[in-house]
């Protein structure tokens, strides 16, 4: 039994005329008598009478008609309803990212996201990378920002951008650092408050300065990234962090920022969602608008600069 002979049925049930019926549905009258004729053979039993005045339900026609209806009406409420969910998505959608992200990706995404899809329910939580990339396999989360995230199977990423770091130090600078570039092999005569290991930022950094036989001893080892920028605005040491969870410090003269040469510190930003599920309308719309959001912080220079300072010479 599908829909296509419920919808048959019901019409000449109620118009009482297979000829009525086969004009209002659209369809020849030998089409309609053949639906009606396989419903009958599938159910067993005879649903019409014909008589000179037109249809008459026979018991089993009647019982039919009743459950038909029911049928069709909540087929025709679901279909409307779906479509409705195209035009205006609804549910709950989860979005993980790590502190230094969410510090100035969270309050506008989630006002945009808001503002534009008022039926979803978003949920913010935020991790490290490592928890963040469990977290999307596990489903804990549906989409997650996160940095160098491993190709994995059973992930689907995409970059975002490439994440420039820079060491940070007080507005008085105790250390008396020139204004430009720090070349990365004077890290370590730092005092430098860096998080420990395997904290994904540490991580990077011990990564590409040992790929240059630079290794730093931090003086402190740190891994609330709040706790970390007061103790570097009070000129108790340096950090490296990137731009973007500092540049309200920056833009009010409280920390200085100097890009790091020699080589170069950056880190990869990744969009990710999960093979493994579904994507939903929800997910869709919450993964356009991180991309136009980056795009829109980095336009700004509230991720990267908008000058960084050259190194001045020898």
């Amino acid at each position: 039994m599908d829909t296509k002979q419920l919808k048959a049925f019901a019409a000449v049930a109620e118009l009482g005329s297979f000829s009525r019926a086969a004009v209002a549905l659209s369809l020849g009258q030998p089409v309609l008598s053949r639906q009606i004729k396989s419903l009958e053979s599938e159910l067993g039993a005879r649903l019409l009478h014909r008589n000179g005045r037109g249809i008459i339900l026979t018991e089993a026609g009647k019982l039919l008609d009743r459950y038909a209806k029911g049928i069709l009406e909540t087929t025709s409420k679901a279909t409307s309803e779906i479509a409705a969910l195209q035009s205006a998505p609804r549910g709950t959608v989860i979005i993980g990212m790590p502190p230094s992200v969410g510090f100035v990706l969270t309050v506008p995404l989630v006002q945009q996201f808001r503002a534009t899809y008022p039926l979803i329910a978003i949920r913010v939580i935020e991790g490290f990378s490592g928890y963040l990339l469990e977290w999307l396999l596990t489903g804990k989360v549906d989409v997650a920002v996160l940095y160098n995230a491993p190709r994995m199977p059973n992930v689907l990423s995409e970059p975002l951008l490439r994440d420039q770091l820079f060491l940070l130090g007080a507005a008085e600078d105790p250390s008396r650092l020139a204004p430009g570039a720090v070349p990365a092999r004077r890290l370590p005569e730092l005092p430098l408050i860096l998080p420990s290991r395997p904290h994904g930022l540490r991580l990077v950094i011990d990564q590409v300065l040992g790929k240059a036989g630079i290794t730093l001893d931090p003086e402190l080892e740190v891994d609330a990234m709040p706790s970390t920028l007061r103790l570097v605005e009070q000129g108790l040491g340096y950090t490296i962090l990137s731009y973007s969870s500092v540049h309200h410090l920056v833009e009010d003269g409280r920390i200085r920022t100097w890009p790091i040469v020699e080589p170069d510190l950056t880190r990869q930003l990744i969009l990710a969602t999960s093979s493994q599920r579904p994507t939903t309308t929800a997910t869709r719309a919450l993964t356009e608008l991180v991309r136009r959001q980056v795009r829109e912080l980095v336009r700004k220079g509230l991720w990267h600069p908008r000058r960084v300072p050259q190194r001045e010479p020898a």
